[in-house]
């Protein structure tokens, strides 16, 4: 009885520390989150071609197409999504439903809060300072963080993510710069302290983006290295938004362009705001 007991106790001991970290690790998704959406600009500017002007052709016409004349320039979104995640590999995907939330604050940072519904849930989040997944919200799979590996990758991620989600982030200024690749891509080279990060968005003939591709700082290869490998992700269901055309579905994976490409992320976005904005 008493090794019974003994064993209840180790047991219950151990669900309390798991459930205390885990009202911590919320606890930091909420001050990071609001720290984030306090970087919305209380009077932003408005945009006009002109700001554009002097860039690549591919880059005026991603800008162009992507914001409206006039539309207050808000670098901080919020997106929500529900769609697929995969927990396995390109020959083994194991897809399972997701929901997840996301800010998106570039050069600054991001946090996404994602949570699946199939086999064994799995929830937590990604941020530009952690990676932190439990499966029944309490078990931990994935404990990352807090070191320049992880910060150089998920640089790479936001930096991307820009494009897709939050161009008035990426305008020409302190930090970002703009190269021409072809007639129809160009470059974007994100700086931020000691991180940098560079683009290729690739632009249809309206301007509209359809293709994110980059060198991400990744160990998701059977080494478990980090190394630089491509990632990418293309675009599709583009809709207004505030003055903003953005797109609803995304589909993105490593080894983006290459017979291993394996994309690991479906989404279908079902909300985009932007904190702070004055109507």
């Amino acid at each position: 009885m008493k090794l019974v007991a003994g064993v209840l106790v180790a047991l219950c001991l151990g669900l309390v520390a798991l459930a205390t970290l885990l009202l911590l690790d919320r606890r930091a998704d909420r001050a990071e989150w609001h720290r984030l959406a306090a970087l919305q600009p209380a009077t932003p500017a408005r945009f006009a071609p002109e700001m554009v002007a002097d860039l690549p052709e591919p880059a005026r016409r991603y800008f162009t197409y992507m914001i409206e004349p006039g539309t207050p320039l808000l670098p901080v979104v919020e997106i929500d999504m529900t769609g697929q995640f995969s927990l396995g590999t390109r020959d083994d995907p194991r897809y399972q439903p997701m929901e997840a939330r996301q800010i998106l604050a570039t050069p600054e940072g991001f946090v996404w809060s994602m949570r699946t519904s199939g086999g064994m849930p799995i929830s937590g989040s990604d941020s530009g300072k952690w990676t932190r997944f439990r499966i029944f919200g309490l078990i931990p799979v994935a404990q990352t963080g807090g070191d320049p590996d992880h910060a150089r990758s998920a640089f790479g991620r936001y930096a991307a993510e820009a494009a897709i989600w939050a161009p008035a982030a990426l305008l020409p200024g302190p930090g970002v710069a703009w190269s021409a690749v072809d007639r129809d891509t160009a470059r974007v080279s994100v700086r931020h302290g000691d991180l940098a990060q560079a683009v290729d968005v690739t632009v249809d003939d309206a301007g509209r983006p359809v293709v994110v591709e980059f060198q991400r700082w990744s160990n998701a290869n059977p080494d478990k290295e980090h190394r630089l490998q491509p990632f990418g992700a293309v675009m599709s269901d583009f809709r207004e938004v505030g003055g903003y055309r953005l797109p609803f579905r995304v589909e993105a994976g490593n080894m983006f362009g290459t017979d291993a490409y394996h994309p690991f992320f479906l989404a279908d976005v079902t909300g985009i705001r932007f904190p702070g904005a004055r109507p």
